[in-house]
């Protein structure tokens, strides 16, 4: 009984149009580029992420997210010539020098690919976007970004799994298999960034469209895809040379709902390794860390427990974040500008 009022109150999300239709991402600090495409190309190398979150494990059909992305620089160039431009031996190569020496960016290009499957209950969402960004420097220490992306959204609804056993629901429902609807959709960014700060606005699904698994068989209110509006910021803090602390934040806009905040918080030793903090307000508190590899592999796992009525039953939600890092020439261990 419990799993049957379960599904029922997904199946009541999947049909109002009001609700989130893009995922969490409580790691979002690791990847900015998945919520913002003008982040496309912002580092010295081609950034590879491969992502999977299980949100409320243990309940049947609860949200489950993977994502794969690629994106990388075309024609830009960096000039560190300074002593910290590599590791010298006994000095964090992400020290006090180095962001002394940092610069803002070279005018160039970056171009990148987001693959996105997204799942509750009956209803499953795969995504695929080319984006494109173009970066310039501002002041000798400031950078700006703007981005897009388009591709498509195939949205598919397996119509059986609302088959609730006892509970009245119209055979003609769950008797239409599996409908799919494909959609055109877009996405668009500004990213502002320093040694010290980022702010970035984002808008995905721009492209509202009308959203129905009706296939002449199934008679339901229709509903509409929504844009959804991010704001991010963050700042670093150097503790000391082997220290770095990074506040940051995340406001999303979904009309008509409210605001969304999520706060996150990084604690950064050397190049190596971190620690960190996540809360969502009025949704859930969290746990992360991660660890770099020899400047070619990170990894990134997060925990988070609701604190809604949902954790009575889930065993709350796990993600992890696995990247490769490919042409890095100046041995980059945590990001530059991607904090």
């Amino acid at each position: 009984m419990k799993n049957v009022a379960f599904q029922a109150c997904l199946l009541l999300m999947v049909l109002s149009a009001a609700a989130q239709q893009k995922p969490h991402y409580t790691q979002y600090i690791l990847n900015q580029y998945i919520i913002n495409p003008a982040l496309t190309g912002i580092e010295n190398y081609t950034d590879i992420k491969v992502s999977h979150r299980h949100q409320w494990a243990g309940l049947d059909g609860a949200p489950v997210t993977t994502y794969f992305t690629i994106q990388g620089p075309i024609g830009k160039q960096d000039y560190r010539t300074t002593a910290t431009s590599f590791e010298v031996p006994g000095e964090n190569p992400r020290g006090h020098r180095y962001w002394e020496d940092y610069t803002a960016a070279q005018p160039h290009h970056g171009i990148g690919l987001q693959v996105i499957q997204d799942a509750t209950g009956p209803l499953s969402n795969f995504s695929a976007y080319g984006t494109y960004a173009y970066h310039v420097g501002l002041s000798p220490r400031t950078s700006i970004a703007a981005g897009f992306g388009a591709g498509i959204s195939r949205y598919s609804l397996k119509s059986y799994e609302l088959d609730f056993g006892n509970t009245t629901v119209d055979p003609a429902v769950y008797s239409a298999g599996i409908v799919n609807k494909t959609k055109f959709d877009m996405n668009a960014g500004l990213y502002l960034y320093s040694a010290d700060f980022f702010l970035g606005i984002s808008a995905l699904q721009i492209v509202p469209s009308k959203l129905n698994f009706s296939d002449s068989k199934i008679t339901a209110q229709t509903g509409q895809t929504v844009p959804h509006l991010f704001f991010t910021g963050g700042y670093r803090f150097l503790l000391n040379d082997q220290f770095n602390l990074l506040p940051s934040v995340m406001v999303k806009y979904i009309n008509p709902l409210p605001l969304q905040v999520e706060t996150n918080v990084k604690l950064q030793y050397n190049d190596l390794l971190w620690v960190g903090a996540s809360y969502r307000y009025k949704d859930s508190f969290g746990a992360m860390m991660g660890f770099n590899i020899f400047n070619k592999f990170n990894v990134g796992y997060s925990y988070d427990n609701t604190t809604t009525a949902l954790g009575t039953y889930a065993r709350g939600t796990h993600e992890i974040v696995l990247g490769i890092i490919l042409g890095n020439k100046y041995a980059d261990g945590c990001p530059r500008n991607i904090w």
